[in-house]
């Protein structure tokens, strides 16, 4: 590369992992959220929240590179064009193309980005992060031993645990199930304790009452009780052994053998030959997407309002891309022997960028020449 070629890609480089830094930080923030709302809110420790929150980040990734790759693309040219660094290089004989050639490295090392997102690190982080959630709905401390917090195990199910002592006993416990639409069932102990027989979890409830208020009638039973076995092992529910799905696995293993992961998943042979070639192709409008960039900039004359309107011409662009995509990825999971489809947004939008730059490149009109001006005798 020449000093050119690396100044522009140390700018597009620079520029790329701000708007990377920025996005990620956003998406990342939201996801978090509503993490802690899920996992801390029933009773999962702080360790569990910080390891779900890191295995979203290759995912999130993912959605922001493409973004940050064009962001970067049109914030670095429309820097050096507004300070006249590409109107000298233009000067010295630097074609648009030739000028475009930073823009296409810059693509490449984004692109292999996702690349190693997309075929390795996302399938993997999603497939253990829905391991551990089918791990986590299993874990009966977890859903159950909270103190002073009224949890929701299941629908219609309602429970509170005002204290738990070192001996593991709990405290002033409270249960509600109001699962039967003609029955709902109460139970109040002053203690109770959890046993696991034969792979089965009972609470042991000790001096308490139970109450049971029938529909039918609008009657209440009352029953006091010195100690009363509840068995909640519905509450926790089966494993699900069917964990995996086709986003979970790696592009080396749809490669191999794509009708059997579609078995395994439940999906159609359409849908894993759709999910192999997507992944490679978001690695192509990464590319794609700084190259779009960059070529709708360089058409624009100088302007004192700026280039706004090349902005968003770029974005109009980039939707119609996105469209192209939506339709090709219908088809292609309706139809596999149509998956050449897949490649087609790429193909749309690198035929759009090599037009805008073979525009730019055409020679310039001239102006008319004025009329001469007669001459004033001296």
């Amino acid at each position: 590369m020449t000093r050119f070629d690396r100044y522009m890609l140390s700018q597009l480089m620079v520029l790329f992992g701000f708007f990377a830094l920025v996005l990620v930080s956003i998406y990342w923030i939201n996801q978090a959220v509503r993490l802690f709302d899920r996992l801390v809110g029933d009773g999962q420790s702080a360790f569990v929240f910080l390891e779900f929150t890191a295995l979203t980040l290759p995912n999130v990734i993912r959605l922001v590179l493409p973004i940050a790759s064009f962001a970067a693309a049109v914030y670095v040219t429309n820097r050096l064009s507004s300070e006249s660094e590409l109107v000298v290089m233009q000067a010295t004989g630097f074609s648009p193309w030739r000028l475009a050639r930073p823009v296409a490295y810059y693509g490449l090392f984004v692109g292999l980005m996702m690349s190693a997102l997309t075929h390795a690190l996302v399938p993997i982080s999603l497939g253990q992060m829905k391991l551990r959630e089918s791990e986590i709905a299993q874990n009966i401390t977890a859903k159950l031993l909270t103190e002073g917090t009224f949890l929701h195990p299941a629908d219609g199910i309602t429970f509170y645990i005002r204290e738990i002592t070192p001996e593991g006993a709990l405290e002033d416990v409270f249960l509600s199930d109001r699962r039967s639409a003609d029955r709902a069932q109460t139970y109040t102990a002053t203690r109770a304790y959890l046993v696991n027989d034969e792979g089965r979890v009972k609470l042991v409830m000790i001096d308490g009452l139970s109450q049971s208020f029938t529909r039918q009638g609008n009657r209440l039973f009352t029953t006091h009780f010195a100690d009363f076995a509840y068995d909640i092992s519905a509450l926790i529910g089966t494993p699900d052994t069917h964990v995996r799905l086709i986003r979970h696995s790696p592009t080396w293993e749809l490669m191999r053998d794509p009708a059997g992961i579609a078995a395994e998943t439940g999906e159609t042979l359409a849908r894993a030959i759709e999910e192999l070639h997507s992944r490679i192709n978001q690695a192509i409008l990464c590319a794609v997407t700084a190259m779009i960039g960059f070529a709708t900039l360089l058409i624009g004359a100088f302007s004192r309002f700026g280039v706004w309107r090349q902005i968003v011409a770029a974005l109009v662009l980039l939707v119609l891309v996105k469209l192209i995509e939506g339709l090709a990825t219908d088809a292609v999971r309706a139809n596999a022997d149509l998956w050449p489809m897949v490649y087609l947004p790429s193909l749309f939008g690198t035929a759009i960028a090599a037009g805008l730059l073979a525009w730019a490149a055409r020679p310039r009109r001239r102006k008319r020449n004025l009329p001469d001006l007669p001459e004033v005798p001296a």
